[in-house]
């Protein structure tokens, strides 16, 4: 989903989210930078093919690669409600989490119903606005960025084909290690096939007029997508230290469960050791909401 995308520079008239589940003064100061940052960048919802297959519920809707293939984007199953092999994920998810392109939201509105904390970042505004709307929390953020209770999520997600966002999993899998509490769980979909690839791609509607192909936009910059299987997957968390928690198949979808890489300890004299392991400790507690970050 769509932190597999480029910055949208969808439709200035995303409204207010309908909801506001994380209170907190911090929430509320980041959900205000949010909206800030979206009146900055608003364009017309036609600027932008993601932007537009949300408000629309469907696609068609690809990645295209500059050779001319095409991966298809599951648009009106992202924009439905969770189905089976979500909830296989969403089941197996331990304290608050944290969904990754969170897109229109559907895993974000799930997992409040099924009482988790959760959060969304993704972005794109359409999404962002999308999920709000639907009573799921979430923010304008790449996952690079600053994000809210960093190290102290018991879950993050990279699902609908997430684990590709900037083309490099393995830096992907060190960032989320910074996100998650020591022994958190890590849940990505990964794809059916054995594959390891990386490329440049851009999306596309298959609906640019010529002069649109002879005028590019912003929508039009191309960026570094990933495609791997579970296979890969593996090798590179077991290069990262992640240690292999789960793996299944819902639906024809394929999923892998990792746990949190503890940190190497140290050699250090015993008054160190003991101040360590309580920031550890506190580091590791579940994320409440007086603990969300700006």
């Amino acid at each position: 989903m769509s932190t597999m995308l480029p910055p949208s520079s969808s439709s200035g008239t995303a409204t207010a989210p309908a909801t506001a589940p994380l209170e907190s003064r911090e929430t509320a100061e980041a959900l205000e930078a949010d909206r800030r940052a979206e009146a900055r960048t608003a364009a017309p919802w036609g600027t932008d093919p993601y932007a537009n297959a949300l408000r629309n519920g469907r696609g068609p809707l690809f990645l295209r690669r500059s050779d001319g293939w095409l991966l298809p984007l599951e648009v009106e199953r992202w924009c439905s409600d969770a189905g089976a092999a979500d909830l296989s994920a969403l089941h197996r998810c331990e304290g608050p989490v944290l969904d990754i392109g969170c897109g229109p939201g559907r895993l974000v509105a799930e997992l409040t119903a099924l009482g988790h904390r959760a959060l969304g970042i993704d972005v794109s505004e359409a999404a962002v606005a999308r999920t709000r709307r639907i009573g799921g929390s979430a923010l304008l953020r790449s996952v690079f960025d600053p994000l809210p209770g960093e190290g102290r999520w018991g879950t993050v997600l990279l699902v609908d084909g997430n684990i590709g966002i900037g083309g490099d999993p393995a830096a992907l899998l060190d960032r989320a290690a910074d996100l998650l509490s020591t022994g958190g769980l890590l849940i990505a979909e990964t794809s059916p096939l054995d594959i390891d690839e990386r490329f440049q791609v851009r999306l596309d509607d298959g609906r640019r007029t010529a002069a649109e192909k002879a005028a590019p936009g912003p929508a039009d910059r191309p960026f570094p997508w990933a495609r791997i299987g579970t296979p890969a997957l593996l090798r590179y968390a077991g290069a990262c230290g992640w240690r292999p928690a789960d793996q299944w198949s819902a639906e024809s979808r394929s999923f892998v469960a990792l746990r949190r890489p503890r940190p190497r300890p140290a050699v250090r004299d015993r008054n160190t050791r003991t101040s360590s392991q309580s920031a550890e400790s506190a580091n590791s507690a579940p994320v409440i909401s007086s603990q969300w970050e700006r």
